[in-house]
């Protein structure tokens, strides 16, 4: 018996789940629900099977509905994650859970005795390179576990395209950096410290990095941003994890395409190359799949706590980048060239949807 899923936000995460939905044989998507009239029509097109419906109370009032998919505004997340739980579905939802500190609270308090299985897509936990990072860290090859260094740098979404609703990037897109730290130093933040930077003067930072520790003596360093060669004539990035042990060294890089792993451990030298993955969602319903038809969820699932602890820090690094100098460098007439060049281009990082796509 296929599981009965509804999609509820038809933009560019409910595009994705619907592409790994259809090529799942577990699945069966039974409604697509959007308020934008083009994405109900695309949403028509691709999935002529499926209801295609702009009252999210319809899913939420089918018994047959198993599993919700929360991909619409953050500002929405709250109530229809109450509304799944006075339902009795299980839940998967973007990140941030919710769109303030409170709300997200909130939301991890009513799932905390709840017995359906309930998830948000915090992607890099089901990405290849980290869980394989994580088993050679839990091998003892690196020794203890001291030092974690993480970059994420592209060109990405520049200000004012969309981010708003979930914060500036360090926020929206940094969060994800935040969890996978914390989840390989098994332990919470402790100490830190964040220098931020008001690229083309906007009125938020655009690049930000943290530093700190870990309880357990752990130390860290997270520097991410949308910042890099925005008008480069050939774009690129920077993005990369090291993993710095008492003993020995891993270290990962990616082009979007392909991921690199390199380890130098006390008993091995490793070099691993498989295909990158994306965002993973195939393997994020493959394992929810499995924990909804053996009742017993699936260790890997991050929970709600774990995305509203990476959500709240990074909130805290932004205010603390606020308190220190926080300078403006560049103009809002390059800004607008490079909202003007992404407009247009065809080929590049975190494109914006076509007019056709919406």
């Amino acid at each position: 018996m296929k599981i009965k899923v509804a999609i509820i936000g038809f933009g560019r995460m409910g595009r994705f789940y619907l592409q790994e939905f259809q090529k799942s044989a577990r699945y069966d998507v039974v409604y697509i629900c959007d308020i934008n009239e083009g994405c109900c029509k695309l949403a028509r097109e691709l999935s002529p099977s499926s209801k295609v419906i702009t009252n999210s109370d319809v899913v939420f009032d089918d018994p047959n509905v198993q599993l919700v998919v929360l991909s619409a505004f953050a500002s929405d997340r709250r109530d229809r994650i109450a509304l799944a739980v006075a339902k009795g579905k299980h839940i998967i939802a973007e990140k941030p859970i919710a769109d303030t500190v409170e709300a997200e609270e909130a939301c991890v308090q009513m799932t905390e005795n709840y017995d359906g299985i309930c998830t948000v897509n915090m992607y890099l936990r089901n990405s290849w390179y980290h869980s394989e990072l994580k088993d050679i860290v839990a091998s003892g090859e690196l020794g203890d576990l001291a030092i974690l260094r993480i970059c994420h740098m592209t060109p990405g979404l520049a200000p004012g395209e969309g981010h708003e609703s979930e914060g500036p990037c360090f926020h929206d897109c940094g969060m994800h950096y935040v969890d996978v730290a914390r989840w390989y130093a098994g332990s919470e933040f402790k100490t830190y410290h964040a220098q931020g930077i008001r690229m083309w003067d906007y009125k938020d930072p655009w690049w930000l990095q943290v530093h700190g520790t870990f309880e357990n003596g752990i130390v860290f360093d997270i520097t991410q941003g949308f910042v890099y060669g925005q008008l480069s004539k050939d774009q690129t990035h920077n993005s990369y994890i090291d993993i710095i042990g008492t003993k020995g060294i891993a270290h990962m890089t990616h082009d979007f395409q392909t991921a690199v792993v390199d380890v130098r451990g006390v008993n091995e030298t490793l070099h691993i190359e498989k295909p990158f993955g994306g965002k993973n969602i195939d393997v994020l319903i493959e394992r929810m799949a499995n924990s909804i038809e053996t009742g017993v969820r699936d260790s890997h699932l991050p929970t709600f706590k774990d995305s509203a602890i990476a959500s709240k820090f990074a909130w805290d690094c932004l205010d603390d980048a606020a308190k220190h100098d926080l300078p403006a460098i560049g103009n809002l007439e390059t800004l607008e060239q490079i909202r003007y060049r992404r407009r247009h281009m065809t080929d590049g990082y975190g494109l914006l949807p076509s007019n056709s796509e919406v």
